[in-house]
């Protein structure tokens, strides 16, 4: 199918890895191992772990995301974007047009 996906579902997934790689920099953890330098003699060191636990969560979030995109691109390259990885029918394009990296159809997705 990767030749009927439209060049601008490339685009699309190119231009999302690319805001979620900017994200995972600007708080930090760009780069393999990398993460946020916090001070170990700041006075609140709960406020210190609770921001490092959310960032780190976030951050989570983010690379869980970016995985997904890269995913897409790869299925992209090799023909198969596009079909429910659970039954191997198409997804619907609306699924794809708001969830251009979505894995699943929605009846699959719903059973997850």
């Amino acid at each position: 199918m990767a030749s009927d996906a439209p060049v601008d579902t490339r685009a699309l997934l190119q231009q999302e890895r690319q805001a979620l790689r900017h994200q995972l920099d600007e708080l930090g953890f760009g780069g393999e191992g990398s993460g946020l330098d916090y001070d170990a003699n700041f006075a609140d060191t709960s406020q210190v772990t609770a921001e490092r636990g959310e960032a780190e969560m976030l951050a989570g979030s983010l690379r869980e995301a970016l995985d997904e995109v890269e995913h897409a691109l790869v299925k992209l390259d090799e023909g198969g974007y596009g079909v429910c990885e659970g039954c191997d029918r198409p997804i619907n394009g609306a699924r794809l047009e708001a969830m251009p990296a979505a894995r699943h159809c929605i009846d699959c997705a719903s059973q997850r």
